[in-house]
């Protein structure tokens, strides 16, 4: 008795978990069709865009590329997404009796089903008509076509399986936080490289495009230039490459895949000796005050243990570690890329401060529902006032020392060691506002953080976000026109030159007074508002 075919399964399959994840919300229907008509649209102007190009000098070099940058999308896009496609979890197929081979063929079939896969054939039929010239480079430019698709394909079939027993535990999931680090930069690479290609030409990518020729999957559309050019033992050569690859990424996947679905899995076992060691308390606990040290009215200090706590959850809650990562990686891309390019200031700087300050608003919204369990220690305005205040210590042992690094950083790439004790008080400046406003906020339009998913406010609270976000950051910045009015005037005195340096004190002072009392009038609000506070930042 013949085995029935599981590849029609499997695409059937595929079909049905997309039918049926729009069937859940209308919400979710709408932002499938249009992120799905955005991309078709993005991918149909690129086609034309590629098919343009034909004909030009250096064009060979420019779709090389993009197909290499292609597969490498190809290639993180399971690391950085892990839940964007349920079929990428071959772990839920173990209990199924299926074979390796047919089970990759499968897979591989039904992965071809989907907005992305339509999207890299765009742009690679793109690129082919881009550099083919002859009926011959077209009929390989065919083959091209589908071993650089088979091969992106089997790339992230290959690192998702690999990897799905990190991916699909709550710790793998917290790689996703680094999508936001790899956006900011990959925004910023994108944006000097474009800079640099409108003042010296194509031509720069040339050397790059001589290597990546050789690297799978761009070695396929290199392959289609060879042969336009003549050189068909070059074109073999480099179609011969690409097939390999593939045929090695299919073995990859086929064996990872055999060894994940007959192993047991052990990696969310810890060891005795990593428990031990996550029970015991870390070396930065032991360095910040002591939660038994007493204060000076006889009640014991939370202040180590409120800082440790904000601490642990910059390190451990993924949403809150998704805030910090992207605030640190925009803080330092913004003003250091800006001075590389010769086109920022040192007091671009002030945007680390910036970026970092956003993190105090709502500080309970972080805590979710278990915010409960902070509330029940605040019983006065001073224990309101000290929880804010450890709060805003903790998010300043990491600010200050970075707003420094990154305001150093952009003076020295722009040689302007002038302007330093001023970038720096401004940056001080507008880091104290940013923690007063911050802890006003915090108080007065608390709103809940959902845990699960990518959503940043509950629904219903979104206009609750933007007031606290905003409003804040407007009046932060009112807060700092003393500071700005006095630099500006310094700057166009003719004797301000003598009297730059003040500013660092200046602004270190004034910050200072305003953060401490920001935190002083939050303090009986927070108080006094403690259920609607709970209420509000439990809602998601």
């Amino acid at each position: 008795m013949s085995t029935p075919a599981i590849t029609p399964v499997f695409v059937r399959l595929k079909l049905s978990l997309l039918r049926n994840g729009l069937r859940q919300s209308g919400g979710r229907k709408a932002a499938y069709i249009t992120s799905a008509v955005c991309a078709l649209l993005f991918a149909a102007l690129q086609l034309i865009g590629l098919i343009a190009l034909r004909g030009h000098a250096h064009a060979e070099s420019v779709v090389v590329l993009a197909v290499a940058v292609l597969g490498l999308g190809w290639a993180v896009m399971p690391l950085f997404f892990p839940s964007g496609d349920e079929t990428l979890d071959p772990t839920r197929l173990v209990m199924l009796p299926l074979r390796p081979r047919p089970l990759v063929r499968a897979l591989l079939t039904a992965s071809l089903v989907g907005i992305g896969p339509l999207f890299t054939l765009c742009l690679l039929v793109g690129s082919v008509v881009a550099v083919a010239r002859g009926g011959a480079a077209f009929a390989v430019g065919a083959v091209a076509v589908v071993l650089a698709l088979l091969v992106c394909v089997a790339f992230a079939r290959a690192v998702a399986v690999a990897n799905v027993r990190l991916l699909t535990s709550r710790k793998g999931r917290d790689l996703a936080v680094l999508s936001g680090l790899v956006i900011a930069i990959g925004a910023q690479i994108v944006n000097f490289g474009a800079q640099r290609l409108g003042a010296s030409g194509l031509g720069e990518l040339d050397p790059a495009a001589e290597v990546l020729r050789w690297v799978p999957p761009a070695s396929a559309i290199g392959a289609v230039h060879a042969v336009s050019e003549g050189s068909y033992g070059l074109a073999v050569g480099q179609l011969a490459l690409t097939a390999g690859a593939l045929v090695a990424l299919l073995a990859f996947w086929s064996r990872h895949l055999t060894r994940l679905m007959t192993s047991p899995d052990g990696s969310t076992l810890p060891s005795a000796e990593s428990a031990a060691r996550e029970r015991s308390s870390t070396g930065l606990g032991r360095l910040l005050p002591s939660p038994r040290a007493e204060s000076p009215g006889g009640a014991p200090s939370r202040t180590g243990t409120v800082m440790e706590r904000s601490l642990r959850y910059v390190w451990r809650d993924p949403k809150t570690k998704a805030a910090w990562v992207t605030s640190l990686a925009i803080g330092l891309i913004v003003p250091v890329f800006n001075a590389w390019q010769g086109t920022g200031s040192v007091y671009f700087a002030c945007f680390a401060a910036g970026m970092l300050g956003i993190l105090m608003y709502n500080q309970f919204g972080q805590d979710t529902s278990a915010f409960w369990m902070v509330a029940m220690t605040i019983s006065s305005t001073r224990d309101a006032y000290v929880e804010l205040r450890a709060r805003a210590y903790a998010l300043l042992l990491i600010t200050l020392p970075y707003a420094t690094l990154v305001t150093v950083l952009t003076a020295a790439v722009l040689g302007d060691w002038r302007r330093l004790p001023e970038a720096l008080g401004l940056s001080f400046a507008l880091l104290g506002a940013m923690l007063a406003t911050g802890a006003w906020t915090s108080a007065r339009f608390p709103y809940s953080i959902p845990q699960e998913g990518y959503k940043n406010v509950a629904p219903g609270q979104t206009g609750l976000a933007w007031i606290s976000i905003f409003g804040g950051m407007m009046a932060a910045a009112l807060l700092c026109a003393p500071v700005i009015a006095l630099t500006i005037w310094l700057n166009v005195s003719a004797d301000g030159d003598d009297w730059r340096w003040l500013l660092l004190p200046v602004g270190t002072a004034y910050g200072a007074v305003l953060a401490a009392a920001g935190l002083k009038l939050a303090a009986p609000r927070t108080a006094r508002r403690l259920p609607e506070i709970l209420a509000a930042v439990s809602k998601g």
